[in-house]
């Protein structure tokens, strides 16, 4: 997948997936809560699992184009706590955009803080990154607070501009540059 994975913090453990993640994987994205902002629905299922984490073998982080998924392990027995999603813009190839899921029990923990502040390192250290965009549904309230934590600016609201389940969604645009990120 890439030569930067994997990426050790003080808790967690950003890697590639492992077959033994499937279960858990499986469990986070069929829960309602955990789908409601992501492009599944949460009737997710272990052959959904099988088939993406069978796709995401063949990707490699920083390789323009598609999204890369990158397992969230607890450090201490590596079990699965979510993933963070990466894609390099393939239009702008020092841009990506990140996203990230965790499982119901890892979150209100500082889990994602610790895992996307980590994977933005790789972003821009390793691959060079100039500028990291992620978008958040407006409604999301905990995504815009991570994101505000971690630095990034909010650039703008795209007010119902995205049909999503079943009904028109304000999307939140959220930026950091490089420079930023170094401060």
């Amino acid at each position: 997948m890439s030569e930067s994975l994997p990426v050790r913090t003080p808790r967690l453990v950003l890697r590639p997936f492992a077959a033994g993640d499937l279960d858990a994987f499986a469990a986070y994205r069929a829960d309602p809560a955990v789908a409601a902002y992501q492009s599944w629905d949460a009737g997710y299922s272990r052959a959904d699992a099988e088939r993406f984490l069978a796709e995401q073998e063949r990707l490699a982080l920083g390789a323009p184009g598609e999204w890369v998924q990158v397992a969230i392990a607890d450090a201490r027995d590596d079990a699965l706590l979510g993933d963070c999603a990466c894609r390099i813009l393939a239009h702008e190839p020092r841009t990506a955009e990140v996203g990230i899921t965790l499982a119901p029990a890892s979150q209100g923990r500082g889990v994602a803080r610790e895992a996307v502040s980590a994977l933005l390192g790789v972003l821009f250290g390793e691959l060079g990154m100039h500028r990291v965009i992620a978008y958040a549904d407006d409604r999301n309230r905990a995504v815009q607070h991570l994101l505000g934590g971690l630095g990034f600016r909010l650039e703008g609201r795209h007010v119902e501009a995205d049909w999503f389940k079943g009904h028109w969604t304000t999307l939140r645009l959220y930026a950091l540059l490089a420079r930023e990120h170094a401060r």
